[in-house]
């Protein structure tokens, strides 16, 4: 075997190999660790409240620096790593994070809290986008999809193992054990990456890296490959456009497909975050125990969990489009339903569809998320990414805003629900314009398991 060497095709020819679970596993606890420390000053809230003597209002700003520093992040270091590499931003970013939520254990006061938040949120946006990345580079053709939703499901499982940790820590050790623990797991984690984690190849392939470097890292996924002096690896990829440039994504025929993922995006997230947030409080509202209210909760969540897992398998046989405008014709009925009163004569009827509602707009993002991550080409693949989740996290700050002024209105349980079926329709719509307006751009490009187009 001598001359060039496709990159793609010895990784779309390799078996899952013990170098590349590795990798997986590296970035999955990334954003296990991510989904913690998103969600810790919701767990430690309670307890900050009654040693502080505040109001719950006062946290306001607290929550909100935290999901603003994401959106900055996203927008902004998600860029950097298509030109500096995934591997770099992700580790700094990591030990980044972890530094910030190790100082918020020793905030003594509201704007401190605001302060450390917002920058811990700088690091934590640009998580996401270079873990599915990385992931997805090191992955074969046949179930890349499916990886990127398995590693983003680290983020949901985050927040749930982040709960269970909290409530041992908070009773024994106080409230600030949680930053210190939510600290220190990642700066040991970054690390590990340090010393194990590799850098992509076809960035490296992109960037004319290092042959020796690109070589080392091809071997991992395929040890037993016959590597002449003279083979030169190479990526079949044409460089079209200059890496890391925002307008980049919308050259080359991509400037509809981008509009749509971003719309999707806001869309999707708006309806997660109304859910989320205000899913216990409604119920609770509506007559049930506070039990049920915080079950219903955790059924969301759960059901999220599902659909990441079920749905990567089913794209990478089917195809994105076909998956996701399914999906979200589901979202749309199921969340509806939950406020309808003849589902609510039957709690295990409302349950269903909270399930469900979770399965489709909370498991339907990480398929958001993969389909921008095959869609762009490896120079922008980072900066794609991270632009349709940063617009999208417009909608997870305005989804909480949004359902607490309804609730203030004094909208009935039924029309609340409806409300939050909207965003799923503006998302189904969003898929459909993509499958129909990509055309040949998408139809041609094969990143996933299954054409886009399919």
């Amino acid at each position: 075997m001598s001359g060039r060497i496709n990159i793609e095709q010895v990784i779309d020819g390799s078996t899952f190999g013990r170098s590349q679970v590795l990798i997986v596993a590296l970035c999955g606890m990334c954003l296990v660790m991510d989904g913690f420390d998103v969600q810790s000053m919701a767990y430690v809230a309670p307890a900050l409240i009654q040693e502080w003597g505040l109001s719950k209002e006062v946290l306001s700003p607290v929550f909100g620096a935290g999901l603003f520093g994401m959106l900055v992040g996203s927008l902004a270091f998600s860029t950097l790593a298509d030109r500096i590499g995934r591997r770099p931003v992700l580790i700094g970013a990591t030990m980044f994070f972890s530094v910030c939520m190790l100082l918020t254990a020793f905030a003594t006061s509201i704007p401190q809290l605001v302060g450390f938040r917002f920058a811990a949120g700088l690091g934590l946006g640009c998580i996401m986008p270079n873990a599915m990345a990385l992931a997805g580079e090191y992955s074969p053709r046949r179930t890349r999809v499916s990886v990127m939703m398995l590693v983003s499901c680290g983020f949901t499982l985050g927040g749930v193992i982040g709960g269970l940790i909290s409530a041992v820590l908070i009773p024994a050790w106080g409230w600030r054990s949680v930053f210190v623990v939510g600290g220190a797991v990642p700066l040991l984690l970054g690390v590990i990456m340090w010393w194990r984690l590799p850098e992509s190849i076809q960035f490296l392939a992109f960037k004319k890296g290092s042959q020796q470097q690109m070589r080392k890292n091809l071997l991992l996924v395929a040890p037993g490959l016959q590597l002449p002096d003279d083979a030169q690896l190479v990526l079949d990829e044409p460089a079209k456009t200059r890496g890391g440039a925002v307008a980049s994504l919308f050259k080359d025929g991509r400037a509809r497909v981008t509009t749509l993922l971003w719309i999707v995006n806001f869309a999707n997230l708006l309806a997660m975050y109304f859910l989320s947030n205000w899913l216990p409080t409604v119920m609770r509202e509506a007559g049930y125990s506070t039990q049920n209210a915080v079950l219903a909760g955790t059924t969301l969540w759960i059901g999220g969990v599902a659909g990441t897992l079920a749905l990567g398998r089913i794209i990478d046989r089917v195809g994105f489009t076909p998956v996701l405008t399914a999906t979200f014709v589901l979202a749309i009925v199921s969340t509806a339903l939950i406020g309808n009163p003849l589902v609510a004569a039957s709690l295990g009827a409302i349950f269903l569809m909270i399930f469900i509602s979770g399965f489709t707009i909370i498991g339907g993002q990480p398929a958001l998320n993969a389909l921008a991550a095959t869609y762009y080409p490896t120079e922008l693949r980072s900066t794609g990414i991270g632009w349709s989740l940063g617009i999208g996290r417009i909608g997870s700050v305005i989804g909480p805003v949004l359902g607490g002024y309804l609730m203030h209105l004094q909208w009935p349980q039924s029309q609340l629900f409806i409300a939050a079926a909207v965003p799923a329709l503006v998302s189904l719509l969003g898929i459909v314009a993509i499958r129909y307006s990509a055309g040949f751009l998408l139809r041609t490009r094969q990143a996933a398991g299954a054409e886009l187009s399919h």
